[in-house]
C-alpha cells in the first residue's frame, strides 16, 4: 500500500519503527556571514533535534561581528567550519555542497530555525521510502525579534507537474533532496544574485522521478528581512531573475512569475 506523508509524521526514529538498513545522514548546510544576533538560535534548535545522524557544515563569509566567537561556542556540534570571504549567500551554499557527505542535503540559514525538536526525525522517516528523492514542508515568516509573531504562513501543499507553471515553489529552507540529484541537476547557479535556488528548484521539480513528498507541517520560521525583500530595488531583481530562471528552465514566463508573487498574498492572509 502506498504511503502518505500523513504517515510519516510523528514517526519515532528508532530500531522498532525504522527499516532495518542504515538510517540515512542528513548533512545540513548553514550559510552566515556577521549574523551574531540570530546564529546562536539556529544552531540551538538544530542541537535539540531528537534525530542524530546528522552533519553539520557552516560556511561563514569572513564575518567580523563576533559570529565566529559564537561558532567556536559551538564547536563540538559543528563537524566542518569554513570561514573566508565570498561572493554571496550561493557561492556559500555552493562550498558546503561540495563538502557534504550526508545521502540527503538541506539548508538552515543563520535567520533560520527549526519548528521543533523533530523535525529531522520526520524528515528522515520519509526518506525510509527508497523512491522519495525530495521532502518538503511548510513555513512561516516571523518577525525578527519575536519568532512567535507570525508575518505569512506559507502552506506548501501537494506537488504536482503542472503547478510549477501557476507559480508554485516549496519553501526552500524546508527542502530537503537526496545527494543524487544535486550530482545531477548541478549546484546553483552564480549568474543569479537572489533567485539561484528557484532555478535549482524548477530544475528538480521538471523531473517526474524526483517523487517529492510534502510534509504538512510547519518545519522552519525564517526571519523577515532576508535579501529578496530587503528593498524595492532587489524585489525588482528578483522578479527579472525570476523570469530568467523560468524562461531558461521552460517551464513558464511571465504568466508564471504573476502567479507565483500572488500566492504571497494569499499567505498573509492566511497568517492574519
Amino acid at each position: 500500500m502506498k504511503r502518505t506523508a500523513l504517515d510519516f509524521l510523528d514517526v519515532q526514529v528508532d530500531t522498532q519503527t525504522m527499516p532495518s538498513h542504515p538510517l540515512p545522514r542528513i548533512s545540513i548546510i548553514t550559510a552566515v556571514r556577521n549574523s551574531v544576533e540570530t546564529i546562536d538560535e539556529c544552531l540551538g534548535s538544530i542541537a535539540i533535534q531528537s534525530y542524530r545522524n546528522i552533519e553539520h557544515i557552516v560556511v561563514d563569509g569572513a564575518s567580523t561581528d563576533g559570529t565566529l566567537n559564537v561558532l567556536a561556542g559551538h564547536h563540538p556540534q559543528i563537524d566542518v567550519l569554513v570561514s573566508e570571504p565570498d561572493a554571496g549567500i550561493y557561492e556559500a551554499l555552493n562550498k558546503g555542497l561540495a563538502l557534504a557527505t550526508g545521502e540527503i542535503i538541506g539548508f538552515l540559514h543563520a535567520d533560520d530555525v527549526y519548528a521543533g525538536p523533530s523535525i529531522l526525525q520526520d524528515i528522515a522517516a520519509a526518506f525510509s521510502d527508497p523512491l522519495v528523492g525530495a521532502v518538503y514542508g511548510d513555513l512561516q515568516y516571523v518577525r525578527k525579534n519575536d519568532l512567535n509573531r507570525v508575518v505569512r504562513h506559507w502552506n506548501a501543499g501537494h506537488f504536482t507537474q503542472n503547478r510549477l507553471a501557476w507559480g508554485w515553489m516549496p519553501p526552500h529552507p524546508t527542502l530537503y533532496v537526496r545527494r543524487k540529484w544535486y550530482d545531477r541537476v548541478g549546484s546553483f547557479d552564480l549568474k543569479y544574485q537572489i533567485a539561484a535556488d528557484y532555478y535549482s528548484i524548477l530544475r528538480l521539480f521538471s523531473h517526474i522521478e524526483l517523487n517529492p513528498v510534502h510534509l504538512p507541517k510547519v518545519m522552519v520560521k525564517m526571519r523577515i528581512g532576508g535579501l529578496s525583500n530587503r528593498s524595492l530595488a532587489t524585489i525588482v531583481q528578483k522578479s527579472r531573475e525570476d523570469l530568467d530562471a523560468l524562461n531558461r528552465s521552460g517551464v513558464g514566463g511571465l504568466h508564471t512569475l504573476m502567479w507565483k508573487n500572488l500566492s504571497k498574498i494569499r499567505q498573509l492572509l492566511v497568517s492574519s
